[in-house]
């Protein structure tokens, strides 16, 4: 009586795809610099004006190093989306990392100059909380990273520019593992990220892209 048709969501008709794509090719990166420093902005905000509670400084702090670990992880998605959903996003892949960088210092400036303030403080911080210094070697190891993030250094360093950006691997772990231990005990919060750090990374183990190609 009635002739049926069947029903495919914009997913399986690539109609959302599509449009990520179009409108990817569309965004100007400097759009996603801008709107990714309003995080920071808004938060330095409330800071001053007493809206981020009774302890400011440590609120603005973790604040801060949260949203640097969100770019660090939005980064790492960029290439998984590429291969397997064909999301081409990858002109923004360098303005996520540099945001990243600038939340995870502005993380560090914090914490250093409004938190403690004090050389021999920073110090015993250090030898007293051993996730600090998880967080410390991710910093140094994203200043390379930072550094090079640019068309002059990619052509001047050829190949070795590609391996030396894959230290953004070990700093996402460390950057997962450091929020983890902060936060001390069982928390579903930040053992998530570090779930999502882990499958991102396994997703570019050759032999888990041949199974999942072939399925």
């Amino acid at each position: 009586m009635f002739k049926t048709f069947p029903i495919r969501s914009p997913l399986q008709t690539g109609g959302v795809k599509k449009t990520i794509n179009t409108w990817a090719r569309a965004l100007p990166s400097w759009v996603v610099y801008s709107v990714g420093m309003l995080p920071a902005l808004i938060a330095f905000y409330q800071g001053a004006t007493g809206g981020l509670g009774a302890e400011p400084i440590k609120a603005l702090e973790h604040e801060l190093g949260e949203f640097g670990l969100k770019l660090l992880i939005i980064g790492l998605m960029i290439t998984p989306l590429r291969v397997y959903g064909k999301i081409q996003l990858f002109k923004f892949r360098r303005a996520f990392g540099l945001l990243a960088f600038i939340y995870v210092m502005l993380h560090f400036a914090v914490w250093a100059l409004l938190d403690l303030g004090d050389v021999a403080l920073i110090w015993a911080d250090l030898t007293k909380r051993p996730y600090i210094i998880l967080g410390m070697i991710a910093l140094v190891m994203l200043i390379p990273l930072a550094a090079t993030s640019n068309n002059y250094a990619q052509r001047a360093m050829r190949g070795g520019w590609g391996l030396l950006h894959r230290l953004t691997y070990p700093v996402a772990l460390l950057s997962g593992l450091h929020f983890i231990w902060l936060r001390k005990g069982f928390q579903i919060e930040p053992l998530a990220y570090f779930a999502v750090i882990a499958a991102l990374l396994l997703l570019r183990v050759p032999a888990v892209q041949r199974v999942l190609r072939r399925g």
